[in-house]
């Protein structure tokens, strides 16, 4: 057994193991010395943890050094752990799943709402010189946009209200849960609808993966890197908005780029025809009976 190993199944720093090692080898007697320092910084780097949630301890260590409070890596390991705000050691297990996820999810393209959504951030800039961002959430198979919000940044949090938007269009529109939806009658068997994004940070955040693990009805699926082609629902829906619509009006302000972001989406939606879907708006198709 490794030594990693060991330590995690005794639940033990590797640190601590070596340091009683040393002293067993010297005939030295151990020392038990409480951790004040862990409890002293347990705050701080919750919140730091909290603002970068895709960064692992390290980088908030370096950026609570970078504050000026002086404290070991160590200690910021164990004051997260404590916590629930390690970053799980995941990446090539997670690799090997997406890879897999994305070949279900793209080999048979969904034959009814509510399989696959794609969401992705947008940028704009307006006239007063400012630069804002536009989190579309669009169906893959129905096109239409269950939601475009924006905001002054691209943060899990943003991430996450568009999703909680396109929940909340969904089931305004269909009079029922989008759980509900997604549930065979007759099984009982709940059919996730796949998130599809790229890789930004706000994606791979820790506070998404749990928003994601929170809601039965969700999976969620990053692209491969530089292939935008594989969230071409949304990245089309992009165009569509910026060169159909917001480029040809004068937009001072955030809550003016929101009314016109909406006003177009309830135009794309109800009225625009989409040539992929037979000339028919979006939303007639996302209604029709999945049967």
């Amino acid at each position: 057994m490794t030594v990693a190993r060991f330590c995690e199944r005794l639940g033990i720093p590797r640190s601590s193991w070596y340091y009683w090692r040393v002293a067993h080898i010297e005939g030295r007697e151990t020392k038990r010395w409480p951790a004040p320092g862990v409890d002293t910084v347990a705050e701080p780097a919750a919140q730091t943890a909290h603002k970068y949630s895709a960064w692992g301890h390290r980088k908030i260590w370096a950026m609570m050094r970078a504050d000026g409070i002086s404290v070991s890596q160590s200690s910021i390991y164990r004051a997260l752990r404590r916590q629930g705000l390690l970053q799980p050691a995941r990446y090539h297990a997670e690799r090997r799943a997406l890879a897999e996820a994305r070949k279900k999810a793209f080999v048979s393209p969904p034959r009814r709402r509510n399989r696959v959504w794609q969401t992705d951030f947008t940028r704009i800039e307006i006239t007063s010189g400012s630069a804002w961002w536009i989190a579309p959430v669009t169906d893959y198979y129905a096109k239409v946009c269950l939601a475009a919000m924006v905001s002054a940044r691209i943060a899990s949090r943003d991430a996450m209200s568009a999703i909680e938007a396109a929940i909340r269009s969904a089931e305004a529109w269909l009079g029922h849960s989008l759980l509900e939806d997604c549930t065979d009658a007759e099984t009982g068997e709940v059919t996730p609808v796949i998130v599809v994004s790229d890789n930004g940070p706000c994606y791979k955040s820790a506070d998404f993966f749990r928003f994601i693990e929170s809601h039965p009805e969700f999976k969620h699926v990053r692209t491969r890197h530089y292939a935008p082609e594989t969230n071409g629902v949304v990245e089309r829906f992009n165009q569509s908005l910026k060169y159909e619509h917001l480029y040809r009006h004068e937009i001072a302000d955030g809550q003016a780029l929101a009314d016109e972001v909406e006003t177009y989406r309830d135009l794309y939606n109800r009225v625009r025809p989409h040539e992929a879907l037979g000339l028919t708006p979006p939303l007639e198709t996302y209604l029709a009976d999945p049967s």
